[in-house]
């Protein structure tokens, strides 16, 4: 059959047998199966727009952090209260005799180093003796006993005084510039020297002595307020202004206890104790 000679009422049957067959939707040439899985997108970039050379490497862009929080400042506590010092001073010049001052220095809570120490070091020998030993601090024999110098160091000592004819026991008086051993027998920091010198300065105001050995660079700078270091002020006389006015004269030499470190400095101590000698003759003590 050509189109020429298909009829109108023909293609309007043609139509009605399909509607009445139920074939309403026109369709292509090929069949499409409907259960097929589709086929993957193809996603197209968008093309990049530079105004410059194009880079040789592309690297991920840097994520934007929020800032750091800045940290915490805190003011710095000091271990020791500077009034710490003055309340010691206080109390130091109220005692009128040593026996006083050693009950302020036992009762006196200020300095922390007690809170560790198992005893209060107040001093040893003849109180009024002509030569007045000031050391550093206690060690552990001497925590442990209640007594200055009764170690090893303080036997090197009294050996020392003795050849050239003095004893603790008549003609020398023993304390240190700290009555606390400090933990670990670790240097004395400044607060805990200044809080303990204002009894120390006291103690040798009220003992008189006519000569002041300083046992070690730590004693040296702490009494006489000095920076120079024992090496340099060893065997050098100087002389103390106490506060009440009174002067007495000082010989700073080496610690027992550096002796004992470095035996080729007695040779330099006993020069000392030869000084001391010849100076207690010349004041008439011996």
């Amino acid at each position: 059959m050509t189109e020429a000679a298909f009829a109108p009422q023909d293609a309007a049957a043609l139509l009605r047998w399909y509607v009445d067959h139920g074939l309403d939707e026109t369709i292509g040439e090929e069949a499409i199966d409907r259960f097929a899985a589709p086929p993957p997108a193809v996603v197209v970039a968008p093309p990049v727009v530079t105004t410059g050379p194009a880079p040789s490497t592309i690297t991920a862009p840097t994520p934007i952090r929020a800032p750091a929080a800045p940290p915490v400042v805190r003011a710095p506590v000091p271990l020791e209260s500077p009034q710490l010092a003055e309340d010691a001073r206080e109390l130091a010049s109220r005692a009128t005799t040593i026996a006083e001052l050693e009950e302020a220095v036992r009762a006196f809570e200020g300095c922390a180093l007690k809170r560790t120490a198992k005893n209060t070091v107040f001093a040893d020998g003849v109180a009024g003796a002509p030569v007045m030993i000031v050391g550093e601090a206690p060690g552990a024999d001497e925590d442990r006993l209640g007594k200055p110098f009764v170690g090893v160091s303080g036997q090197l000592m009294d050996r020392m005084f003795g050849a050239i004819g003095m004893s603790r026991e008549r003609d020398l008086y023993i304390t240190n510039i700290l009555f606390w051993r400090p933990p670990g027998n670790r240097t004395p920091t400044l607060s805990e020297q200044a809080i303990c010198l204002a009894f120390t300065r006291r103690h040798i105001e009220l003992a008189k002595p006519k000569v002041v050995v300083l046992a070690g660079g730590t004693a040296v700078k702490a009494v006489l307020n000095t920076t120079e270091g024992i090496t340099r002020l060893r065997g050098k006389w100087t002389t103390l202004t106490l506060d009440d006015g009174s002067e007495v004269p000082v010989l700073p030499t080496f610690h027992p206890a550096f002796l004992l470190r470095t035996p080729a400095s007695k040779r330099q101590s006993w020069q000392d104790l030869l000084s001391l000698d010849k100076r207690l003759k010349e004041l008439g003590v011996r």
